[in-house]
């Protein structure tokens, strides 16, 4: 009988990826939904690629800001891997809407697994939680060793959620349940196919691209990573004891805006695809009038340098290329009219 994994947030883009990555490996996925009408959506997007899907795929409802189902949905659990949390693209008025489900939601999840007996657990953190703030000085890159300060306050709502819900994550291992065997995935900016049309902001940025919504581009980018490689480095973990205690910083290299652009434009010449950037003071000018430029407008101009070297570890290869990750991205949205 194969292990029994529980995936909170089984909708996500990454997490249908995640799953699927499982299902291939063997694994039996118990997927937690807010509303259990979603389990459908969700096996037609893995359908094509699993055949014995139904013996080995179930949904039960719970959600990050109540205590119900957790119980039930726990028993006969072999690991836990909690990904659910929200990412928007504009950053909410009252940013304990998305702090507060972030950081309960997560010790929601690791106590109810404590209480069934659940000892590992692999957590989907981000990048955002170890290089929103500056690097010390004197470092070159960040790493696994470096943590974004909650209270910077030049820092996003989505950041603090993120760096808080991890923060908590390993408090509560450390306080609270010192067997629980936790490993955190750190993901950068998520970019690959989608497995169907429900996907998330980041594939979003890549439809703003292709439809051409700012007259020239912002001087700034992300540290990416493909979802392919988000979703292996959450299975390979599992049973990989060497990354208990651990965080895994999932990125291959920074991006700019302008760069994903220019793969774009190269892969489809007879798109107009906009690749002129934009000076910053245009930037924060347009920001008044657009929330989701609004976010970007502290990290006009700063490159982020990330140290991969433990992921690629534990993957035993090299990260795929986000450049071709965009253009991938790209032919999705294109192929199945989403632009």
């Amino acid at each position: 009988m194969p292990s029994i994994v529980l995936l909170t947030g089984a909708s996500g883009y990454i997490a249908k990826h995640i799953a699927l990555q499982l299902l291939q490996a063997g694994y039996h996925v118990r997927g937690t939904v807010r509303d259990l009408a979603r389990g459908a959506e969700i096996r037609a997007a893995l359908a094509p690629h699993i055949a014995d899907l139904d013996a080995r795929l179930d949904f039960v409802k719970v959600d990050l800001t109540c205590d119900d189902g957790w119980t039930a949905a726990l028993t006969g659990v072999d690991v836990l891997m909690h990904t659910a949390s929200p990412f928007p693209i504009t950053q909410p008025d009252n940013a304990d809407d998305l702090i507060r489900p972030a950081v309960d939601g997560t010790l929601r999840a690791l106590r109810a697994a404590h209480a069934a007996g659940v000892t590992r657990v692999i957590m989907t953190s981000s990048t955002a939680a170890i290089s929103g703030s500056s690097l010390p000085s004197g470092d070159v890159s960040y790493d696994e060793t470096n943590w974004t300060d909650p209270d910077d306050p030049t820092i996003t709502a989505y950041t603090r959620s993120k760096t808080l819900a991890e923060m908590a994550a390993w408090n509560f291992i450390a306080n609270e349940a010192p067997e629980l065997r936790l490993t955190v995935i750190n993901p950068g900016f998520v970019v690959g196919a989608p497995l169907d049309v429900r996907y998330g902001s980041s594939v979003g940025v890549i439809a703003r691209i292709l439809r051409r919504k700012d007259p020239m581009l912002p001087n700034f980018g992300f540290a990416a990573v493909d979802v392919q490689d988000v979703a292996e480095l959450h299975v390979r973990v599992i049973d990989q004891p060497g990354t208990h205690g651990q965080r895994i910083m999932a990125v291959d290299r920074f991006i700019w805006f302008t760069e994903m652009a220019q793969a774009i434009k190269a892969a489809y010449p007879a798109r107009r695809i906009v690749t002129r950037v934009a000076p910053d003071f245009i930037v924060r000018l347009l920001a008044r009038f657009d929330p989701a430029v609004r976010t970007i407008v502290p990290s006009l101009g700063r490159q982020d340098r990330m140290d991969n070297s433990r992921a690629m570890a534990t993957l035993g290869r090299g990260m795929r290329q986000v450049n071709k990750s965009v253009v991938a991205t790209a032919a999705w949205l294109i192929d199945n009219k989403r632009v």
